[in-house]
């Protein structure tokens, strides 16, 4: 039976994670879970899965959680999450705490040893260097949740990395695929959480909107597989039936389908090597019998030429593009600034940023600060 954690239970990625396991009962020890602030929710999850540890971040709901849990340990804050992810008894734990804030439990968790399940695509972006080290250091594993990389990963597997070509992410091209450019000033928050093929949290959704998502995924696939930026490509495929796909040097291509659902990426980081059965996941090829490809727009969608253009660039540049995405979207989230305005600020950003090379972790968190308080001041 594998032990587990899950960091951000109550989100999208985490909440899946948690409905899959009720098919696996035996499979699967449950050690914590935790959320943001929640409590209602956390509170049926726990009395559903009976983990060890529940911790909330949000202090005013401590007591709250104390009273409805009498039987589970009920903790608080980052301190004592990060204190969870050190647990070396734990065999897998599972990040999806969504933006950049979830560096330090991905930094805690490959640090402690123990393999890390990756749905918090910010950790590798801001840090790559940093986790990858890590996880060689600790002889741990790094499992990519996204269904993007775990395409690739799947599609990798028994092949030498020596022979791939390229990687192929493919893109939904998100809400605004169709939608002129000259239109996009009249882009409200409530057209850009409408997701034609996902269902996610707030944040991510805006990510595919603005593309910024493929962007990140870019970076994190250079970080998770050794490929360079060059001989990573993005396809739009709205359909999002192919996750996306390996080209070897011979010219052969695998790619990785299945109906848009995140239970098989979350199941296969969590039961690897071994696949478990599901019922319900069967895919119809008669009723997907269009697949469509087209070029990525990198003038509609400029946050893509800006993740390129970091990535590639390298040091502490990443940090800056995700903690100023983070931050826009929240403004953005908020009503405080424009859809286009997004881009504008990371781009800014950037073009402000005095790169520090080979980062350690004290840099990262130092430039996040500086582009935390370079956004607020200057909105």
């Amino acid at each position: 039976m594998k032990k587990i954690g899950i960091l951000g239970s109550t989100g999208s990625v985490g909440s899946q994670c948690l409905d899959l396991i009720t098919d696996y009962r035996n499979k699967f020890d449950i050690e914590f879970i935790t959320a943001n602030s929640n409590a209602d929710k956390i509170i049926d999850q726990a009395r559903k899965f009976n983990p060890k540890y529940v911790c909330i971040l949000d202090e005013k709901k401590y007591e709250y959680l104390k009273k409805s849990l009498p039987n589970t340990e009920v903790i608080i804050g980052e301190d004592a999450m990060n204190e969870l992810c050190k647990n070396k008894n734990i065999d897998i734990i599972l990040n999806s705490v969504s933006g950049y804030k979830g560096l330090s439990l991905s930094y805690q968790i490959l640090n402690s040893g123990i393999d890390l399940a990756l749905a918090n695509k910010e950790s590798i972006v801001q840090a790559g260097n940093i986790l990858i080290d890590l996880s060689k250091q600790n002889n741990c594993n790094i499992f990519p949740v996204d269904s993007e990389h775990s395409a690739l990963w799947q599609c990798l597997i028994g092949e030498d990395i020596s022979n791939v070509k390229k990687i192929i992410l493919t893109a939904s091209g998100g809400p605004f695929r169709k939608l002129k450019k000259d239109d996009f000033k009249n882009i409200t928050k409530e057209r850009a959480l409408k997701h034609p093929n996902w269902t996610m949290g707030s944040k991510i959704t805006i990510d595919s909107a603005t593309m910024m998502n493929k962007g990140f995924e870019v970076i994190e696939a250079y970080w998770l597989f050794g490929i360079e930026y060059k001989n990573i490509d993005i396809v739009v495929h709205p359909q999002s039936i192919i996750h996306s796909m390996i080209e070897y040097i011979d010219g052969s291509i695998k790619a990785q389908l299945s109906e848009p659902s995140m239970r098989i990426p979350i199941q296969f980081a969590l039961t690897y090597p071994d696949r478990f059965k599901v019922e319900d996941e069967k895919f119809n090829f008669f009723k997907n019998d269009k697949l469509t490809f087209e070029k990525p727009d990198f003038d509609k969608f400029p946050c893509l030429k800006l993740a390129y253009d970091a990535g590639s660039k390298g040091g502490t540049y990443t940090t800056v593009l995700n903690v100023a995405n983070d931050i826009a979207v929240d403004l953005f989230l908020k009503d405080k600034i424009h859809f286009m305005e997004i881009s504008q600020i990371i781009e800014s950003c950037l073009d402000s940023h005095d790169s520090i090379p080979n980062p350690k972790l004290e840099d990262i968190y130092a430039t996040m600060e500086w582009t935390k308080n370079k956004i607020l001041k200057e909105n």
